[in-house]
Formats: structure tokens, sequence, C-alpha cells
């Protein structure tokens, strides 16, 4: 891996040409057929899913969507979703576990809309929902980071059996810039911020957050897209062959050990 310092990687992340979920889509999955609307308030163009094959199985595909324009990411709410996109995808998890269906979440948001109108609409009850749910799912769930992964917003369709995350991508509970803004009321020690949130891959992969790290071209997935496509896709196409290994039941008590022991601290030794 190419030693970059995690402000460098969150510039990565961040870049408007880094491949996304329509990428991923047209690039990994054949016959795809979107669904719309959380069947309770509207549709949300910040969370797009269906239905496709993936190398002529059927699964469900569930991303959160940027846009590589100004048009896109406004269409997209920059990638912010609301109530709706989570309930949308809720409604998909169900609808794959009715049909025994492997899941694929492709996460890359700066966060949940904070805006007045989601909460209003129960933003934090749609996210914790998929939270529960998702920890309950009996097919396989396997979630990849492409991009940014910040806060609750990310962890809503983040609950997966195996998580993983591009070489360049970043994972955190807030931005850098509001990490910095509540620690020392100063948004512009945002790279002082990146260093101490342990935010990269690699931190994670360390800590025990998520399962693998796939390879970017050297510069990111944006300077080499069908390269760092491919990569994704041995990934997905491994873990998903672990997992097809494993009983609905296993996976569930697997999935539920796995995020339980997160942060927990070790044992203290007691004194002989």
């Amino acid at each position: 891996m190419s030693e970059l310092t995690a402000a460098q990687r969150v510039a990565i992340a961040r870049h408007p040409q880094r491949p996304n979920i329509t990428d991923y889509i047209d690039a990994l999955f054949t016959d795809f057929f979107e669904q719309k609307g959380d069947r309770l308030c509207g549709e949300d163009g910040a969370v797009l899913g269906g239905v496709a094959l993936y190398h002529g199985r059927p699964v469900t595909v569930i991303g959160t969507r940027k846009g590589k324009t100004l048009e896109e990411n406004l269409n997209c709410n920059f990638g912010m979703p609301n109530p709706e996109g989570y309930r949308k995808a809720l409604r998909l998890m169900r609808q794959a576990e009715k049909f025994r269906r492997p899941i694929f979440t492709f996460i890359d948001t700066s966060g949940a809309y904070p805006g007045l109108e989601a909460e209003e609409r129960g933003q934090g009850e749609a996210i914790a929902r998929n939270l529960m749910e998702m920890s309950q799912l009996t097919v396989p769930v396997i979630a990849v980071i492409t991009g940014e992964g910040n806060s609750g917003g990310a962890l809503a369709l983040g609950v997966g059996d195996r998580v993983l995350m591009l070489e360049n991508a970043v994972y955190a509970i807030l931005s850098p810039e509001g990490f910095a803004t509540i620690l020392w009321k100063d948004a512009s020690r945002h790279e002082e911020a990146c260093d101490l949130m342990k935010l990269t891959a690699p931190d994670l992969l360390r800590l025990g957050v998520i399962d693998d790290i796939i390879p970017e071209p050297e510069g990111g997935a944006h300077l080499a897209p069908a390269i760092a496509l491919r990569q994704v896709d041995r990934a997905i196409s491994r873990h998903l062959a672990e997992l097809d290994s494993e009983s609905g039941k296993s996976l569930v008590a697997a999935r539920y050990q796995k995020f339980r022991k997160m942060g927990a601290a070790a044992p203290e030794k007691e004194n002989p």
C-alpha cells in the first residue's frame, strides 16, 4: 500500500470522479432493476437500490449516491440521504430476506442529511431501525465503503457480515472538519484531526472495525477505475463464497458478536 497521510486519503476519498454506485452497478452486475420509494413518504435520490444478477445470481444492491457533476450532486442531495432513503433501503433488504438474496451495500456519504425536515420525518428512527433489522438478516450482507463513510448515515447501510474498504476510503463517526470544530472550535485543524480519528482503512483493519482492504491503483481509484472495479469484484466474490457456507442462524450470531465486541476494552490483568 502506498504511504499516504490520513488527510491525503480523505482528499482522495472525496474526489468527485471516484467510482460511485452507478459505476459499480454497471461494471459488476447485470439486469439491474431499480426500485424507488419507501412506500411511506417518497423517493430519495441519495440512495440507489434494486435487484440485479451478480455472476448470474440474483442479489440486492443498495448504495448511497453523490453524483459527479453539480447537477447530479443537487439531485442526489450531495449523497446525504433523508429518512425516505434509509426506509427504501430497508424495504429492499426485507425483500432480499424474503427471497433469499444476498445483499451488497456500497457506502459513500458524508452523513445523513441533518436538516429540520429530515428530523421531522424521523431521521434518527429510520437509521436506528436499519441498524436493528440489518443485525437480524439471515442472508449474507457485504458492505463496501468506497469513498467517505461518515456517522450513522454510513452505518445505516454498514451492518454487514463483511465490511470491506477501498484502500483510500475513510470511515469515521463524523467528518474531520466536524471533529476539529467540536474538539478545538477550529475547523481549519481538520488535517490534524484526520490523524487522531484513525479513519483510514489500515487503522480500522488493525482495530477490527473492517474485515478487508481492497487495493486501489496508485493515486486512487479515479485514475484507473477499471482496475479498481475488478479488485472490488474479486473481493466481494471471495467473501460471498465464504459466507455461502454459513447458515442463516450462524450469520446472525456472528454478525451480532462482530459489532458487539467493537470498542470493548480488554479485561485488566489481575496482579499475581
